[in-house]
């Protein structure tokens, strides 16, 4: 071993506190790296390889209904490559355990044969039989809740008829990976599922034996989307075709590229922080031994050591760090990535989702980690191999000392002696205390974001089951129903108020823009199911015009008093122009919303409805409950007690787990910077401190001198990571703003108490460590002056 690298194994190990807080600041940035980038390679590959090897559909349509006859016309569009028809009906479910009925999907499959497009993987079990009227294959994350195994039955009721129905399969398809209730955007396994059955059999069940009112295809290579929808509606119109729609508007594929997109803002903004401050730690740590190590430096020179040796040899200080932080940092990394995937279980199902570390991800964040503190020590460095022997030989040149700005304005007079010392040292060294006080306010910054998210979600809670959804259930029919429909639920046992709502599909169009959209007709003056503003506001409906929620308006680039065009998609297919009235406030989908009768006139229809919002009387719940069970008509009965469990289970682990990394996180950051500059501050002035101490100075005095520079740059710190958190909170909120799922930015006392505990602890901590290697000096030892 050469002379250089027994020296650098010294210093290391002489250094190992400052150089451990240095590797554990920088290796939190690659674990987020890691972790987060790991998550996307994995999601992003599962869900590539489901949707080839299964043949997600390309477009979707559903319609009213179809002869068989038109499959061989629809077969012959250009661009289409694999066409599939199909039955698509929704059925109502009686489950054992749970109070309120379920609702559920059913679709066909081709007696005899795999479907060609949206292939099902059977987890357990085996396909319906031919013409089998009552064998199914259930979705894993239903059968999952309920236990329920090939062999089980359920009773459900099916356009009318109540049916049992005999579980012969388990199984998940690429078109529902994420599973949720139609208008939903977080997963009710309890309450919901997906069912397939014989095509015959579902035929006969839902009246459409020879015909179907679905249709999915594939696209052939190089085909382009845009056609072959215009086509598709062309042909299906006269059969009462809605806007068909590709991948883009899937709801399942929506939510899964949205979850991708906020953990890839993950992965950029939080390891830029931590390299940033580690970058900062490594720079201050080695400019500092590189000031106590002037004369070693002359030797080694005049020993004939070049200057690329040594400036190697201090680049080596800042190596070990990286090393140090990038094996652990991956091993923490990889280990938190295999323990977060198996969250994703629970929204998504592929055959094989598995963790699979993104290897370049993990060469780029060495080469970053790398690249941050070879930029913090090049000062340094250059510092060591610029120094002429001679000049080194000779000790540091003394500082120029003189009265500081705040002892010329009189301020320092009220302090203590020691407080004074801690004020003057900081004032003449204000580039080190600008850095120290960075990297405690990006400490303080880091937990104001889970704290946001957490505080986001308590709100939103909030805003969509309080504020918003002040109906207790909301009922929906199979078919729009008349104005005796609205009486006959009205008159339901336990119904204490009931207000009906008519919901059409649509497409609206502004410009070259448009988006498909379910346009929903509601009462003026209407009391559940509000309509807000971003300040948590009733929001009425005008007469005319109509109001979209801000994220349509957005993507439409509409504001109010813009003209627009809405193409309904059902009965006589009209065409409103109108205008745009106003916005409102949601965070989950995107709707528009017009008056009630309004849209009856549009739709040449008298007062039809699609279903009600109702207040129960719990006291008769139960029979209200049974009566639901009994009526073909109704289609499904979501009450929101139960959606606001879903959410509330749903979110709950996955928050919990966030927070507590990156809780984690800043207490190992705001450890790391406090440690790091009070060992800093220590190697410098330990001759002074020992010097007061032979002055009369006590123990616990000398300690004041040295702490209280660092928490002054603590209380410092705080205000402007306040500040840099609520920015990076913002920053992050906006990349998670899709069309599927908002969050809202809250930014409560909590999180700013909870941000500024974490630091103020952790400097604390940090405090008693530096305090007791204070007592413990060694006077005469650090008073020997150096020959």
């Amino acid at each position: 071993m050469s002379a250089l690298n027994v020296k650098l194994r010294r210093d290391l190990w002489s250094m190992k506190g400052q150089m451990a807080a240095v590797a554990l600041v920088m290796a939190c940035g690659l674990m987020v790296m890691i972790m987060a980038r790991g998550l996307v390679m994995s999601l992003e590959t599962a869900r590539d390889e489901y949707y080839a090897s299964h043949r997600l559909s390309d477009v979707f349509c559903d319609l009213k209904r179809a002869p068989n006859a038109i499959k061989q016309r629809l077969k012959m569009i250009d661009g289409a490559a694999a066409l599939e028809t199909r039955i698509k009906g929704t059925l109502t479910l009686h489950l054992p355990g749970l109070r309120e009925p379920g609702d559920g999907l059913v679709l066909s499959l081709p007696d005899g044969r795999q479907t060609e497009v949206n292939r099902l993987h059977l987890r357990l079990g085996r396909l319906p039989e031919p013409y089998s009227a009552h064998e199914v294959v259930v979705s894993v994350p239903f059968a999952q809740a309920h236990g329920f195994m090939p062999g089980h039955t359920l009773e459900a009721t099916m356009h009318g008829a109540r049916t049992t129905l005999r579980i012969v399969g388990v199984g998940i398809s690429p078109e529902f990976v994420y599973e949720t209730r139609p208008g939903e955007t977080v997963p009710d396994s309890r309450r919901y599922g997906t069912f397939w059955m014989s095509e015959g059999a579902l035929a006969e069940a839902y009246d459409l034996s020879g015909a179907f009112n679905s249709v999915i295809l594939t696209l052939a290579p190089g085909a382009k989307t845009g056609p072959v929808k215009k086509k598709l509606d062309r042909i299906l119109a006269p059969y009462g075709a809605l806007v068909a729609f590709d991948r883009t508007e899937h709801v399942s594929t929506k939510l899964i590229d949205d979850r991708i997109a906020m953990l890839k803002g993950f992965a950029i903004a939080f390891p830029i922080i931590f390299l940033s401050i580690a970058a900062f730690m490594t720079s201050a740590a080695l400019t500092r031994l590189v000031r106590l190590q002037r004369e070693q430096i002359a030797q080694l020179k005049a020993f004939g050591y070049s200057s690329a040796a040594v400036g190697w040899h201090y680049f080596q200080f800042a190596l070990a760090a990286v090393l140090a932080a990038t094996i652990l940092g991956s091993m923490v990394g990889l280990w938190l990535g295999q323990n977060l995937v198996e969250i994703y279980h629970r929204f998504f199902q592929f055959p094989n989702l598995v963790f699979r570390p993104d290897w370049w991800a993990l060469g780029l964040a060495l080469a970053a980690s790398a690249g941050a503190s070879f930029a913090g020590v090049l000062g340094a460095v250059r510092q060591a191999v610029s120094l002429p022997p001679a000049e080194a030989m000779r000790p540091e040149p003394p500082a120029r000392f003189g009265p500081s700005l705040l002892e010329r304005l009189g301020l320092l007079r009220l302090l203590s002696p020691t407080q004074r010392m801690a004020l003057r040292n900081l004032e003449r060294k204000p580039w080190q205390a600008l850095f120290t006080t960075l990297g405690l306010a990006m400490a303080t910054a880091i937990p104001i974001v889970p704290g946001a998210m957490g505080d986001g979600i308590d709100y939103l809670m909030d805003f969509q089951w309080r504020l918003a959804q002040r109906q207790d259930a909301t009922v929906a029919l199979i078919e729009p129903g008349s104005p005796s429909a609205l009486h006959a639920l009205a008159a339901m046992p336990g119904v204490m108020h009931a207000e009906p709502f008519r919901v059409v599909q649509g497409r609206i169009v502004s410009g070259l823009l448009e988006r498909r959209v379910g346009l929903t007709g509601r009462l003026p003056g209407a009391r559940l199911n509000l309509l807000l503003d971003a300040e948590g506001r009733t929001v009425d409906l005008p007469l005319s015009g109509l109001m979209l929620s801000e994220k349509l308006a957005e993507v439409l680039e509409l504001v109010p008093g813009d003209p627009v065009r809405i193409e309904v998609q059902e009965g006589r297919r009209p065409v409103l122009e109108t205008f745009v009235a106003g916005t409102i406030t949601d965070f989950a989908g995107v709707g528009a919303y017009m008056d009630f009768d309004a849209l009856g006139r549009l739709m040449g229809e008298e007062r039809v409805i699609s279903g009600a919002y109702l207040v129960l009387d719990e006291n008769r719940r139960d029979r209200f409950l049974q009566e639901v069970s009994d009526t073909p008509a109704i289609a499904s009965a979501v009450f929101t007690s139960s959606a606001r469990e879903s959410f509330q289970s749903a979110m709950g682990d996955m928050m919990g787990v966030v927070q507590a990394v990156y809780f984690g996180f800043a207490i190992i950051v705001s450890c790391g910077v406090v440690y790091n500059g009070a060992r800093i501050a220590l190697s410098e002035r330990t001759r002074d401190l020992a010097t007061l101490r032979v002055l009369g100075f006590s123990e616990a005095e000398t300690t004041v001198v040295l702490l209280s520079e660092l928490a002054v740059l603590t209380l410092a710190a705080l205000l402007p990571g306040l500040w840099i958190g609520t920015e990076l909170a913002r920053i992050l909120v906006m990349t998670a703003n899709t069309e599927s799922v908002r969050m809202p930015l809250v930014l409560t006392d909590r999180a700013y108490a909870t941000a500024v505990l974490i630091v103020l602890s952790s400097s604390l901590a940090s405090f008693l460590v530096v305090g007791r290697r204070i007592k413990n000096l060694q006077l005469l030892s650090v008073l020997k002056a150096p020959e």
